[in-house]
């Protein structure tokens, strides 16, 4: 009965229901773990001012550029376990299991020992207004020193995902956020430590996260219970792995390539511009994580139904994660657009920085449905093993286009609200081109399919 609760037939039975149980605990995960940076940025911005806040809110582009290309070898552990789970390979599924963790505690290894090298010089590269650059890299070089336990927790939560299960990484998620906010408080408001309190806080709280699902997965019933000892690398499932794991990382670092570019211009509006941006931001994120779990649900319910050959089951998967992400991002989005201020005063209260961000809110937030389209067909893509393609259409799509924004609109006129619409119409150009490729994927597939049998 136990073993019920923590997992779902994803193969038989109605989907609607199941993508929602396997969804909004997702959600609810991400946004927790976006609460630690965003308590990170409300209690700076509250405590230690909108110097601090900039410097803490700017760095979300560095990490993401540096640590996505590991996060997508994590959706490849997600998409190949859960096919092998729908073929009912055990032996495959454990080698997977155990390739992932030994992946996942090497990457992290990897990403902490470069960003703590490379921090500075990247921030300088972006121009970095003087007056917070100090504080950023103090910020990173603390956040970077996580990166072994970040990327362990992100590859189990990928695991247990895989057979359907994601109220544990949910657990994982509340007891560690709530162990943030309050390291947070001491460490800002009564040590006095600014952005190295926040950096320590989130830290502390990534160590709790993987510790926990880490014990999960040690005391697992199923077959992707994991054993400390038979922690080795199966180089053949690491490519499996990496075929499907690295173009969704490279999609991921294009994005955030982009996102580099665009900071490097928002820097230029100085340290207000930054500021407001970032507490803006926060809300973005919020809504993305919510319509990304649609697209979560979207890779494993495809990948474990196309393992075990229920294709018009996966088509099926792919308009219910559509229909329900567009419904729940849109609301989420409305409610946050309408609330304005006073959702913006848990960051800042100074009025030229909170002008900006509802400036944000408007062109970007408001827009942000859009990308639903963009990111669960890009999910389905993957799910059905095609990773190679989506990353293509986010190149064009977001790196170049936004590139091409900066660089030959933004000189011509050079405001905060300029820089923004980038987002948007990068948003339709790529939800067309994935819209596109999986109608001309799927109908390959169906007609193949009816060939082999």
């Amino acid at each position: 009965m136990r073993k019920i609760k923590k997992e779902m037939d994803l193969l038989h039975g109605s989907l609607w229901d199941k993508i929602l149980i396997f969804a909004l605990p997702l959600a609810a995960s991400s946004i927790l773990q976006q609460l630690f940076n965003s308590a990170d940025v409300a209690v700076v911005g509250q405590f230690a001012g909108s110097r601090a806040l900039a410097a803490v809110g700017s760095n979300g582009a560095v990490i993401n550029l540096l640590v996505n290309i590991f996060v997508g070898l994590s959706v490849g552990a997600n998409v190949i376990i859960a096919r092998y789970i729908g073929e009912k390979n055990v032996r495959k599924v454990q080698s997977a299991v155990h390739t992932a963790v030994l992946v996942a505690v090497i990457s992290g290894l990897i990403i902490m020992l470069l960003g703590l090298a490379v921090t500075r010089p990247i921030l300088t590269l972006m121009s970095t207004p003087e007056d917070i650059i100090d504080l950023a890299v103090v910020y990173l070089r603390i956040y970077f020193l996580g990166m072994p336990f970040m990327m362990l927790y992100n590859f189990g939560a990928a695991i247990l995902r895989s057979r359907g299960d994601t109220k544990r990484p949910f657990v994982c998620l509340l007891i560690s956020g709530i162990v943030n906010i309050i390291l947070n408080l001491f460490f800002v408001v009564v040590c006095k430590l600014s952005v190295a309190g926040v950096g320590i806080a989130t830290v502390v709280s990534n160590i709790i996260s993987s510790c926990m699902v880490l014990y999960f997965l040690i005391h697992e019933e199923s077959e992707i219970k994991l054993s400390l000892r038979k922690l080795r690398i199966d180089f053949r499932i690491l490519k499996e792995i990496a075929r499907i794991g690295l173009p969704a990382g490279l999609q991921g670092v294009v994005f955030s390539f982009s996102n580099i570019c665009i900071q490097s211009a928002l820097n230029s509006l100085g340290s207000d511009a930054v500021a407001g941006s970032a507490a803006a931001l926060n809300f973005e994120y919020f809504v993305y994580f919510l319509l990304n779990a649609f697209t979560q649900a979207c890779i494993t319910f495809t990948s474990q139904n196309y393992g075990a050959g229920e294709y018009s089951r996966c088509k099926r998967v792919t308009q219910l994660c559509v229909l329900m992400g567009f419904v729940f991002s849109t609301a989420l989005s409305l409610v946050f657009y309408l609330l304005g201020e006073n959702v913006l005063r848990f960051y800042t209260t100074e009025p030229v920085v909170m002008e900006i961000g509802l400036l944000r809110m408007k062109y970007c937030l408001l827009m942000q449905f859009v990308s639903v389209f963009m990111d669960v067909f890009s999910g389905s893509l993957r799910g059905l093993g095609y990773s190679m393609i989506p990353a293509l259409i986010s190149l064009a799509s977001s790196c170049g286009f936004r590139l091409l924004w900066v660089y030959a609109v933004f000189p011509k006129s050079r405001t905060f609200t300029t820089l923004v619409q980038s987002y948007p119409i990068s948003w339709v150009i790529g939800s067309a081109g994935m819209v596109i490729a999986y109608f001309i994927v799927s109908r390959l597939l169906l007609r193949r399919n009816k060939n082999n049998g």
